[in-house]
């Protein structure tokens, strides 16, 4: 819903429900996560979710079964190292089963210079036979997707699974804005925990940055000096949006591929779900009736994130040339989803 259409007698609530959500009151407390796909970003997923004693079970499916078993068994044997947790592998998705949450990273590594758009038609067929198989083994699961372009194939997962939206998540822009904080906190010689911003809409080219809500120390970042006395508009702060939509191919340009960040983005979300936190991150939600939003196309908004899924999507004050954007930015993603054929 719009700000106007979120308002009841004058108040905005804080939080939304997205519209055909199913938000079940009992939570479970031993959990089991399955990572679709062992390339670099699966098993960075993996292996964050084990370092942060998240999982009681952890399901690993791969199409590539020596290499599967070999990264099974190279988790295996730290086993005197980490939390204990039972580690299993299989090419057959019934390994999945009972899972609480399914992380989908499987699908074509991006290239150097490739966009993630052209990845669409790579990938819209493994995720035809990658959800319906995840679906039938793990009905109450949370579906969260990490594959480019997570936007489409976050819809494309919600459609294909016939799920509520609350429980089909996209890690979206969560890794766009620790981008951001990172270069905010460099500048300014902080802890990137001590600022606080979103960046919203699609995770690529169309992102947008909420400059008029981002803050350092409860203070706007407009409205403060950094460390070398500089101070900061809207149009000087483009050029920080410009490093962080291109940092995903300067990493892929000098490494061949991003593995440690989105890792930790993606354990990120995973705690806030199975625990409960209740803790807002920007992720790809379904977003129709949000922020003046007409199509019915998945990108990222500041959302609630507990055992049920998305809780809420929270009602945040964005300027009018955001609003706009963001809008744009839903019609770019619409116009590449509108082609696709499933």
């Amino acid at each position: 819903m719009s700000g106007d259409n979120m308002e009841r007698g004058g108040v905005k609530p804080l939080f939304v429900k997205i519209p055909g959500s199913d938000l079940p009151t009992q939570i479970e407390t031993r959990f089991k996560v399955t990572v679709v796909g062992v390339g670099n970003v699966g098993m960075a997923c993996a292996q964050t979710c084990l370092t942060e004693d998240l999982v009681d079970e952890l399901a690993l499916v791969d199409i590539q079964a020596d290499k599967l078993r070999g990264e099974m068994l190279d988790l295996q044997h730290a086993a005197a190292f980490l939390p204990r947790v039972k580690i299993v592998a299989d090419t057959d998705y019934a390994i999945s089963a009972g899972s609480d949450i399914c992380i989908v990273t499987a699908g074509a590594r991006q290239r150097e210079g490739e966009s993630r758009p052209s990845l669409l038609g790579r990938n819209l067929t493994l995720f035809k036979s990658i959800i319906p198989q995840l679906v039938h083994y793990s009905p109450n699961a949370i579906l969260l997707i990490v594959s480019n372009p997570v936007d489409i194939l976050t819809y494309v997962s919600w459609k294909l699974s016939g799920f509520p939206p609350n429980r089909v998540i996209g890690t979206g822009t969560n890794l766009d804005s620790s981008r951001l904080r990172f270069l905010i906190a460099d500048k300014f010689d902080v802890n990137a925990h001590n600022v606080h911003g979103y960046m919203v809409g699609e995770h690529g080219d169309s992102s947008v940055p909420l400059w008029s809500t981002l803050t350092l120390a409860n203070v706007p970042v407009l409205n403060v000096r950094d460390k070398n006395g500089v101070s900061y508009s809207k149009e000087s702060l483009q050029e920080l949006h410009r490093t962080v939509v291109e940092s995903a191919y300067e990493v892929i340009k000098l490494k061949g591929y991003t593995s440690w960040a989105i890792g930790y983005s993606t354990a990120s979300l995973v705690k806030s779900l199975l625990r409960d936190q209740r803790r807002i991150y920007p992720v790809s939600v379904r977003a129709k009736g949000f922020y003046g939003i007409e199509n019915e196309v998945y990108l990222s908004l500041p959302s609630q994130l507990g055992r049920a899924g998305v809780l809420g999507v929270a009602n945040v004050k964005m300027g009018e040339e955001e609003m706009q954007k963001l809008q744009q930015s839903a019609k770019t993603i619409w116009k590449l989803q509108s082609e696709l054929e499933f």
